[in-house]
Parts: structure tokens; C-alpha cells; sequence
């Protein structure tokens, strides 16, 4: 029996493992807590007391991750033998300010936004895990699973890394994730085999020099110009030496130099970051993006330090567990529910999970449909519309249930 995304009314029979109609409340008002107190990666505390007084006021036994942000919670009792599905949330904010001004559950924390949907990704996760414990409490989960609330999937290289290290993978056969996306309509799943996201790297340049006199700058480095140069030939340089179809794209944030009109300065820096479609181009891109800036520095007389840093590989969604999802959203919604999607250039970090166990990533529809208003993740005014937070639970709480066998 589906749901109708448009009435979001139940059929004539619940569904095994449906959201009741008070959780639904609870989680709305978590979300909303959640979002109006935000942590910045590996500073999650109150996040994680939260999400950890929650669990086990249900009955169970959440573990806090050695650095004290983030927990692990296994629903049902694993038999050591079969290998658990794990369910990730990621659960820090940006270094941004929230800009909404109609609602009353925005930041109260200055410069610190939930503008990329963590909040949603944790109370769906949260949620999920409420509604499967009740199944186990009845007998009723085939399987165990596994709640991964992750820190720092900001914090490049992501926080993701720390927590395989802490061993949250640890009898996990196969691993699922939501990430919000505003160009979906709410009760909608945009899903794909193969990579959904890009690999991403951060750049920091400084250029260096003797400085000098604006009247002069025939008797020094032109820092300005040099700087100039970099960020505009850079790029222009790598198009040409890496196969399009790699979609590799070197793309400036930040560009500093200088402080009076009349002096040349010694010094400027530019950061940005590097994103790239294909996983066997990612792995030769620093020696690429090295040589291209160095290449134009040098042509502009300017010494040249850069600190690249790798970040994260692309999400690739393994075909079998993609298909997982598809089923478990068909199972509740139907297949109007669920649409083909893109690959992005946008980065995460779940995809350090699938170096290690078969996964897969859906976009979670949060756009009200309807709405002409063009938000974006990353943005102050980013919002949702907080019916996703049950379709979410569904998905994932359907997605155990068919991994289990039922």
C-alpha cells in the first residue's frame, strides 16, 4: 500500500513500521531545536546529547564516538554472522549566518546555520531508528541495524574518516544516506546508480615577491597581477590539459592582496577548491593543478606555495543497494515517487563509507510543491518543507525492513 505524496494521507491499511502520528510531532519540534542551536563540525555536543538522551530514553544503548561528537546505536541484537545495514546522518552546521527572518525556529547562534540540511538528515535518521526499535520490541525486525550520526562532514577531509577509525563499519554489509535537495519536490526521491557527487579538494595558493612602488612596478613583482593571472589562467590552463569528460573544475573563493593604492604588495593568496566527476582524474589532480599554477607564477615572476588539500572521492551509488532504496520508496510511496537525478559537483564525505562497504546516497525532496523560489544549499534563507522529514523515515525504515527480507 503507497502513500499519496500530494494529500500525504495512509491507505486503508498501515503499513508496517508507519510514523505514528505523535512521532511525527516529536520529530518536527527535534528538527527545529536542532536547527535553532547549530554546531560547527567536531563541536557537536549538544547535537549529540540531544540525539543520545532521545535513544535512550526509547531503550537503547548509544555509544558517543571517542572525540566526543557523534554516536553510533544498533537497533536489534546483531548475530554476529549476518552483516547489518547502517543508516548515516550527518549532524554539523556552517560557518554561516542564518538569514530567515519568517519563521520562529531560526539560528540563535551568530554566524552558525543549518543551511545544508543536517538537521533534516538527523531527525530522519533519528526518527527511523525510533520507529525500528518499536519493530524490534515486537519481534518484528528481521535484521539488526545500525545508526550512524556522524560529526564534521564539513570539515574536510569529513569527519567520516574519524568515525570508520572508531569502527562505527564494524559488521556493516551495506550503507544508505539522504542528502536534502531543494530542486525536489517534497515526498520525492531523486536517485542514481553510479556517482551522485564529485570528488572535491581545497587550494590554498600564496604568491610571494619583493613588493614595491605603483610607480615602479617594472622594478618588482606585480603581486596583484600575478595573483590576477593565476586565478583566471589556472583554470583556463587545466581545461586544456585534462579531458573534459572528467568535469574537473578548478574554482576560486577567496583572493587577498594588498593594502594601500600605491604599494605593490609581497604576498597574495588565493583559496578555492578543486571538484571532479571522474574518480581516476581525482587521483592525478594534484600533480595537474600544481604545475598549471606554478607554470603561470613563474611566467609573472612570483614564487609560488601551495598546500593542496584532499578532500573527499565522489559518492558512486552501488547498483544493488541504489536499488534498495528505489524498492523501499516504491513499497511506500510509489514509483511516481521517485525520479531519475544528476550527478553534482557538489562533495561528501559518506563517500569514504563505500571505500570500505557497498552504499548508496538518494536526494531528498524538500521543495513545497509549487514554490517558484530558487534556495540553495549553503545559503543563510536555506529552509525545508518539513514533510520530508517523515518521508525520509520511511525510506529508511522501508529500506531496513526489505534488507532484513520482509
Amino acid at each position: 500500500m503507497s502513500r499519496d505524496p500530494e494529500t500525504d494521507v495512509p491507505g486503508d491499511t498501515p503499513l508496517l513500521g508507519a510514523l505514528p502520528e505523535s512521532l511525527r510531532a516529536e520529530l518536527i519540534a527535534f528538527r527545529r531545536d536542532v536547527h535553532m542551536h547549530p554546531e560547527l563540525g567536531f563541536q557537536e555536543f549538544r547535537t549529540t546529547a540531544a540525539i543520545k538522551t532521545r535513544l535512550e530514553a526509547a531503550g537503547l544503548s548509544p555509544r558517543v564516538l571517542p572525540g566526543g561528537t557523534g554516536l553510533t546505536c544498533d537497533i536489534g541484537t546483531w548475530d554476529g554472522v549476518r552483516p547489518m545495514l547502517a543508516i548515516r546522518a550527518d549532524i554539523d552546521a556552517l560557518p554561516i549566518p542564518d538569514t530567515k527572518t519568517d519563521v520562529p525556529y531560526r539560528s540563535t547562534v551568530p554566524d552558525r546555520a543549518h543551511a545544508c540540511g543536517h538537521d533534516v538528515h538527523t531527525t530522519v535518521v533519528l526518527g527511523a531508528g525510533l520507529v525500528l526499535a518499536d519493530l524490534a520490541r515486537r519481534g518484528l525486525l528481521p535484521n539488526a541495524v545500525r545508526l550512524i550520526f556522524q560529526p564534521a562532514e564539513e570539515v574536510m577531509p569529513g569527519g567520516a574518516i574519524t568515525a570508520i577509525d572508531a569502527g562505527v563499519l564494524d559488521g556493516v554489509g551495506r550503507i544508505v544516506a539522504v542528502h536534502c535537495d531543494p530542486r525536489v519536490d517534497v515526498g520525492r526521491i531523486g536517485l542514481r546508480t553510479g556517482a551522485i557527487t564529485s570528488a572535491c579538494d581545497r587550494l590554498e595558493v600564496t604568491l610571494d615577491g619583493p613588493g614595491g612602488h605603483t610607480a615602479r612596478p617594472h622594478l618588482t613583482t606585480d603581486m596583484v597581477t600575478a595573483a590576477a593571472r593565476v586565478a583566471v589562467d589556472a583554470p583556463a590552463l587545466l581545461s586544456r590539459r585534462i579531458d573534459a569528460r572528467s568535469g574537473l573544475v578548478l574554482t576560486w573563493g577567496r583572493i587577498e592582496a594588498g593594502h594601500a593604492p600605491n604599494v605593490i604588495p609581497q604576498r597574495a593568496e588565493l583559496g578555492g577548491t578543486v571538484r571532479c566527476l571522474n574518480l581516476d582524474a581525482w587521483r592525478h589532480a594534484p600533480d595537474q593543478v600544481y604545475a598549471a599554477i606554478d607554470e603561470v607564477a613563474t611566467m609573472h615572476g612570483a614564487k609560488c606555495q601551495i598546500e593542496y588539500v584532499r578532500g573527499v572521492p565522489p559518492v558512486v551509488n552501488d547498483a544493488s543497494v541504489a536499488q534498495l532504496l528505489h524498492d523501499a520508496m516504491e513499497s511506500r510511496r510509489g514509483a511516481y515517487a521517485i525520479e531519475d537525478t544528476e550527478q553534482s559537483l557538489g562533495g561528501e564525505d559518506f563517500s569514504w563509507y563505500m571505500e570500505h562497504v557497498p552504499g548508496a546516497m538518494a536526494r531528498l525532496g524538500v521543495r513545497r510543491p509549487g514554490d517558484t523560489a530558487r534556495l540553495d544549499l549553503h545559503r543563510g534563507n536555506f529552509d525545508v518543507d518539513e514533510r520530508a522529514i517523515e518521508v525520509g523515515v520511511e525510506l529508511f525504515t522501508a529500506a531496513a525492513l526489505l534488507d532484513g527480507g520482509l
